[in-house]
């Protein structure tokens, strides 16, 4: 398991076309890699994933024709395959859809942006891959830009692309930037980027509405610690506002000290209402300072801000927890639309756990405790199964009182499995006897987030 720690200590462009002519050499396949889909799985997506090799020196040519290897030492005029890797940015420009870059581990530095082009793309049906090799951990470095908003790490514009197991960290700007649709991102890590580590929006200002970023998705990825060093007010862990399409979904994901929110779904006059987000599995806490105590008076601090000036769109929140954020859990953020809020919990924030002033919310089954200030919860309370930190109570209109006893364990632990998926052990997890246990709708179904 990958530690993810919650103590505030812790913490290439292309040469000319060459042909590539494999033969295999030898067969040796380890057992594959799982992948858990804890979303609507996308087809294809599973056939990207390389065996696992125990000696992967000794078996050059074992994947189909056509898929490159990428390295940190890897040069451009290198032919791509596991013995001669070719560049990054030189792969980028000859993977074919359906084929797959398998990158080494090791670091790789920049000190410009890498960009995938608009029309670089795979199809439904043949995606293409940009992945980790095996269990290897590429760590894509671009700690040498300066800061400024054109200083992105990654950027891709492209669309049906699958990215899994990748580490990106100190972009001048986001880590990654994604201004194209149908992608998939599994298992990255974003960090000490100096905006937010993974943000969606459209790829130039000319782009029309039809053209924002759409169905992309996020699965299984934590970003953490970013902080954008002028006034620590835009640096994010996941972030689709401003200029994003429909269909867009945050799946098994956690953000954790990033220097403003966790989640950022601003919505803004000049451009209009995003489309619908839906978020599910996440965590996000202790945002609003860095894991080494940096913060501003300017930084917001929010688990999951889910809209902006006044402007309504009806996102979706389901299992998902926020704890110990410098301001609220959950924060309708002035979107007076209709959020879905399904089997949240949400403990311990520095203001409200759920602060939904105005609007026609739904919510079922969430769960509040001990919270700085009461919860604002405008909408509709199905079947009355939402318990709620009120006058430094949690309670519902049942009746049903929460309390310490309610949980196994109040001491906060998240960690990561193999695959990403977000672990809490006993940390949340309603204890034997408790009545908030199958006390939700439909029947037999708990209250809170698991």
């Amino acid at each position: 398991m990958n530690i993810v720690s919650v103590s505030p200590t812790s913490r290439d462009r292309s040469s000319a076309h060459r042909s590539l002519k494999k033969k295999m050499t030898r067969f040796c396949l380890g057992a594959a890699l799982p992948l858990l889909l804890i979303s609507g799985g996308t087809a294809g997506a599973a056939d990207l994933n390389p065996p696992t090799l125990a000696e992967p020196s000794a078996i050059a040519q074992v994947l189909a024709a056509g898929d490159l290897y990428v390295a940190p030492n890897g040069l451009a005029s290198n032919p791509g395959t596991l013995d001669s890797p070719t560049s990054l940015a030189n792969a980028l420009t000859q993977i074919a859809p359906g084929k797959t870059i398998y990158l080494r581990g090791g670091t790789y530095s920049f000190s410009e942006t890498i960009t995938i082009q608009r029309g670089n793309s795979g199809t439904s049906g043949q995606r293409k891959g940009l992945v980790a090799y095996g269990s290897e951990k590429p760590v894509l470095d671009f700690s040498a830009q300066s800061f400024g908003s054109a200083n992105r790490g990654l950027q891709m514009f492209g669309d049906y692309w699958f990215v899994k197991g990748l580490e990106v960290k100190g972009a001048g700007d986001n880590g990654i930037f994604i201004g194209g649709s149908y992608n998939r991102l599994e298992q990255i890590e974003a960090h000490h980027n100096r905006d937010t580590g993974i943000q969606l929006g459209r790829y130039a200002s000319t782009a029309a509405t039809s053209e924002w970023p759409a169905y992309n998705e996020i699965i299984r990825s934590y970003s953490h610690d970013n902080y954008d060093p002028d006034d620590g007010e835009d640096a994010d862990g996941f972030a689709a506002k401003l200029t994003v399409g429909p269909g867009n979904v945050f799946d098994g994901c956690i953000a954790a000290y990033n220097v403003d929110d966790g989640w950022d779904l601003y919505s803004k006059t000049d451009t209009g209402p995003i489309g619908a987000v839906t978020i599910r599995n996440s965590i996000a806490y202790s945002n609003g300072a860095t894991s080494d105590g940096t913060s501003t008076s300017n930084s917001d601090g929010n688990g999951f801000k889910l809209g902006g000036e006044k402007i309504a769109v009806n996102h979706i929140v389901e299992n998902s927890i926020a704890f110990n954020n410098k301001k609220h859990g959950f924060t309708y953020n002035s979107n007076p639309g209709s959020i879905t809020m399904k089997n949240n919990t949400s403990w311990n924030n520095g203001q409200s756990n759920f602060a939904f002033d105005v609007g026609t919310h739904i919510f079922t089954n969430n769960l509040s405790f001990q919270g700085g200030a009461s919860d604002k919860t405008s909408g509709t309370d199905v079947d009355s199964t939402n318990v709620w930190w009120k006058n430094k109570k949690s309670v519902n209109a049942k009746g049903l009182l929460a309390s310490v006893d309610d949980f196994v364990s109040l001491t906060p632990s998240v960690t990561r499995g193999s695959d990403g998926t977000p672990v809490l052990g006993n940390f949340l997890k309603l204890a034997t006897g408790s009545d908030l246990i199958g006390s939700g709708t439909p029947s037999g179904t708990n209250i809170g987030a698991r």
